[in-house]
């Protein structure tokens, strides 16, 4: 049973999530039936930290108070400013092998691959960080799609509030999903977020720099409701369809269905975001043809359905 907590501070620690955790895991709610935690904040030596904001933030221990965890987190730091000291990387590799939990939350996760807790797991990170974690431990299955991910004992989460979501899914696999319910409602939260990360990346129009192929880009770009295939955009490009599959690859570095659903979706994006328009006519608009495709290609490509899409991210002047 979990029951002893350390979170580990590293230079520049992220506010809000260190907030998190100590929400979720450093109040005592004994008094409403919840479970209580020894909790404790801890620093590489034991002296305070500054956080990213620049203010001083104070620790009561140093690393060693790690090892009478049982669940072990770190928060987000300025990784690139800041090497993960050896101490700390030796503490998260004993609480591994012992059998504590090991939780990252947002770029935490480079303290974990600098451990060498990442290789051969799947893990996440921000987005806008899930790329140079892959380039720094190619051992690591990057997901940068999801809110959190468990393999084994070891968790990470994305990026500021889904901080909260791999905390309460936490308390769910060690309490119940009673106990984090109300842990959620305690914290005026969702008990659990539908959807992963990949809603929340901002994907802007990208120019059109193609050696050969720009006019017909441009072209299917302002007529995406229309029914385009590659034969029919290889028919545009004067070419063979094969012949106009390969110079698509190398020219913009997918294959033109791939693209052409992407673009679908960003316009898609938008309408649900900036226009009343219902889902069935965003799916004709769209070129998508019904709604029931335009859900399908939510679902597998940003993990939502569009009328929950929109309602997280409907602009407020529509």
């Amino acid at each position: 049973m979990l029951r002893n907590v350390a979170v580990i501070a590293l230079p520049e620690v992220a506010i809000f999530e260190l907030g998190v955790l100590c929400e979720l895991f450093g109040y005592d709610r004994t008094a409403e039936g919840l479970p209580s935690y020894d909790f404790a904040l801890c620093s590489t030596d034991g002296r305070p930290v500054i956080g990213h904001a620049g203010f001083e933030i104070g620790v009561q221990h140093d690393i060693s108070r790690v090892d009478d965890a049982d669940l072990v987190a770190v928060t987000p730091y300025a990784y690139r400013r800041h090497e993960v000291p050896a101490a700390v990387t030796d503490a998260l590799r004993r609480a591994h092998e012992r059998g504590a939990w090991v939780m990252s939350v947002c770029t935490g996760a480079f303290a974990l691959g600098a451990a060498g807790l990442l290789d051969e797991r799947r893990c996440t990170t921000h987005w806008l960080h899930t790329d140079e974690l892959a380039r720094r431990h190619p051992a690591a299955k990057v997901d940068p799609d999801v809110l959190y991910v468990q393999d084994g004992k070891i968790l990470t989460s994305a990026g500021t509030a889904a901080s909260v979501d791999a905390g309460l899914h936490l308390v769910r696999q060690e309490h119940s999903s009673a106990i984090a319910t109300m842990i959620a409602r305690r914290m005026v939260v969702p008990p659990h977020r539908d959807g992963g990360q990949a809603q929340y990346i901002e994907t802007p129009v990208q120019p059109i720099e193609c050696e050969t192929l720009q006019p017909v880009l441009a072209l299917v770009l302002e007529t995406l409701d229309r029914p385009h295939s590659v034969e029919t955009m290889a028919g545009l490009a004067h070419m063979a369809p094969r012949t106009f599959a390969r110079k698509f690859r190398s020219e913009t570095g997918a294959t033109p269905h791939d693209w052409l659903t992407s673009q679908r979706l960003l316009l898609a994006r938008r309408l649900l975001e900036d226009s009343d328009f219902g889902v069935d006519a965003i799916a004709e608009r769209t070129g998508f043809g019904s709604a029931a495709t335009l859900r399908h290609h939510f679902a597998q490509r940003l993990s939502t359905t569009p009328q929950a899409y929109r309602g997280t991210f409907r602009s407020h002047s529509v």
